[in-house]
């Protein structure tokens, strides 16, 4: 889509605005033509004596009131414009949201944060400022320009107003010449706040590690480097933008120099008044800003067109993970993968290869292995963040792209390996899924989720603030905290990758005596990825010991909830499910 059609597009659908915006500068042009008249008119009058001191004051008077009539006008217009124009930066950032929003994982490997954040910024406010300044400066200049150069034409003197224009033609390839710099200036300048944007982003996020590694010094250098780039591209626009006004001053003072030569012949002949010849040089004075407005609408228009060509591949960009279900629920059945495969795109051997395993409803299946061996793209696969090449996953009996998305992540919970909490308290990061659960629920949650205490350690308790990515908790704690929060959502499915890895001994004890009575109470199925054999066995009705994308084994643990398992034989299944990962006999 081109800039002129997206304009024209919000133009139309928010025609009132525009068309209220366009009266009120019209009457604006008005009045400022009806001045020149007014005061030459005035002037022949004193003259020619003519023109007594009533007449004189009430002249006076009627520019006063024209000068605060264009004063109300320009103020209600601009008001009238702007809340239009500013519409549109509103709904190409909800766009833009949405559709990041929208975007799976793949996505975001090819993707810099800091550029998506200055695509919703700098280069939607450019865009914005081509819908309102430009429009804006577009329709007042165009329109001054037509009734001034017919007032001159036609009201004052044809032969001024045809010697006025001859160095117009030069003004105009001027500005075709500069306006093309400034589209590729104003592209550069762009990425390079981009570039910009995205070294602070990612040195504010990792600001702990650049001080533990002695990096500040590094860091701060290469941002000085980028910003100089960034000020250097900005520089060079400007210096573009900045050729508009020299052309415009050549331009007006030719054009006064020949008129004043004319005029004053013509005075000098007899043929024109003085009176008429001062109402022209007003006239004159009044195209300053007509010549202004072309360059300035120029500069916007190539700024705009700049931000869209960066702004237009993410709002096109096609979705990695498409909704197209039409079932609105999860039907009751069991999870079954059946020869699923799946690949990255910057792999060469495959992170699933003909995965086949069967989950029925309350089932717990553990997934041991290797690190890279597929499990947490398994799990990804469930969560339909990565869609196999091969094979299907049906829930209930129905491929998981046969639902809605929005209702497989309602019945589904997932605890990352790296939790990430909101800068918000503990309580709202707990309830994040359910923000109607009450108090009782979420402490219910962290209670199972063995955080509760803590949270009662903390100044505030639930309503404890947890920072930015819950940079006051501890990795333990932000870990608990994501796994109650997978709890309180209360999902038929419950995806845990490593939940228990950043905790202690004796917190991973409580965790599992904890896990194993809501194993119990809550019956939904879950498949929980650990590099902790004894934790899978505690923990799961099924163990798959995944390697190379494969499943190397399958080893059925026992049927009975974990609880009344006390007649197994931990040690023997423990040294089976070792010797499986280490490929040798313990």
């Amino acid at each position: 889509m081109s800039l002129a059609s997206l304009v024209g597009s919000f133009v139309l659908r928010h025609w009132k605005a525009y068309a209220s915006s366009a009266v009120m500068l019209i009457g604006v042009a008005v009045c400022s033509v009806w001045v020149p008249r007014k005061v030459g008119a005035m002037i022949d009058g004193l003259a020619a004596h003519r023109l007594s001191s009533h007449d004189l004051m009430v002249g006076i008077a009627q520019l006063l009131a024209l000068g605060l009539v264009i004063y109300v006008l320009r103020v209600c217009w601009r008001v009238r414009l702007y809340s239009a124009a500013y519409r549109l930066g509103v709904e190409l950032r909800m766009r833009l949201y949405k559709r990041l929003s929208s975007q799976g994982p793949a996505f975001y490997q090819k993707q810099r944060t800091g550029d998506l954040m200055a695509l919703g910024t700098n280069d939607i406010d450019a865009i914005e400022m081509a819908a309102g300044e430009a429009m804006l400066a577009g329709f007042d200049g165009t329109l001054t320009l037509v009734m001034v150069l017919g007032v001159m034409l036609l009201g004052v003197d044809y032969r001024l107003a045809l010697v006025a224009l001859l160095p117009f033609p030069l003004m105009g390839l001027a500005f075709w010449t500069i306006s093309r710099h400034i589209h590729t200036a104003e592209t550069d300048s762009l990425k390079r706040f981009s570039d910009l944007n995205d070294h602070v982003q990612e040195s504010l996020s990792g600001v702990r590690t650049l001080r533990a590694l002695g990096l500040e010094a590094r860091s701060a250098g290469q941002f000085a480097e980028l910003a100089g780039k960034a000020s250097e591209a900005s520089l060079a626009a400007q210096k573009w933008e900045a050729a508009y006004e020299p052309a415009v001053g050549l331009t007006l003072t030719a054009a006064s120099t020949l008129t004043l030569g004319l005029g004053g012949y013509l005075v000098w002949q007899n043929q024109l008044t003085i009176g008429a010849l001062t109402s022209f040089t007003m006239y004159l004075g009044q195209l300053i800003w007509p010549m202004f407005a072309a360059g300035w609408v120029l500069s916007l228009i190539e700024r705009g067109r700049a931000g869209l060509a960066r702004l237009q591949p993410m709002l096109d960009a096609p979705l990695t993970v498409v909704d197209e279900g039409r079932i609105e629920a999860i039907e009751d059945g069991p999870l079954v993968l059946r020869d699923v495969s799946f690949t990255y795109s910057s792999a060469t051997q495959p992170a699933l290869d003909k995965v086949s395993v069967a989950l029925r409803p309350g089932m717990t299946l553990g997934l041991v292995g290797p690190t890279g061996a597929g499990k947490s793209t398994l799990l990804r696969v469930l969560l339909r963040q990565a869609e196999p090449q091969k094979g299907e996953v049906t829930w209930g009996g129905h491929r998981l792209d046969a639902y809605k998305l929005a209702a497989l992540r309602a019945a589904t919970s997932w605890v990352p390996q790296e939790s990430f909490l909101f800068s918000a308290s503990i309580a709202e990061n707990i309830a994040l899924a359910r923000p109607g659960a009450s108090r009782l629920e979420v402490e219910e949650a962290a209670r199972m989720a063995a955080i509760h205490d803590d949270i009662l350690r903390f100044p505030h308790g639930y309503d404890t603030p947890v920072g930015e990515k819950g940079i006051t908790l501890s990795g333990g704690q932000r870990q608990r905290v994501a796994l109650a929060r997978a709890l309180v959502h209360a999902p038929r499915l419950l995806l845990l990758d490593e939940p228990l890895g950043a905790l202690d001994a004796l917190t991973r004890i409580e965790m599992q005596r904890l896990i194993e009575t809501l194993w119990r109470r809550q019956g939904f199925t879950a498949v929980l990825v650990t590099h902790d054999v004894q934790e899978a066995l505690a923990l799961a009705d099924r163990v798959l010991v995944v390697d190379g994308g494969r499943i190397a084994h399958d080893i059925p643990v026992a049927l009975p909830r974990p609880r009344e398992r006390g007649s197994l034989d931990f040690a023997s299944l423990e040294r089976e499910l070792l010797g499986s990962v280490l490929g040798y006999s313990v």
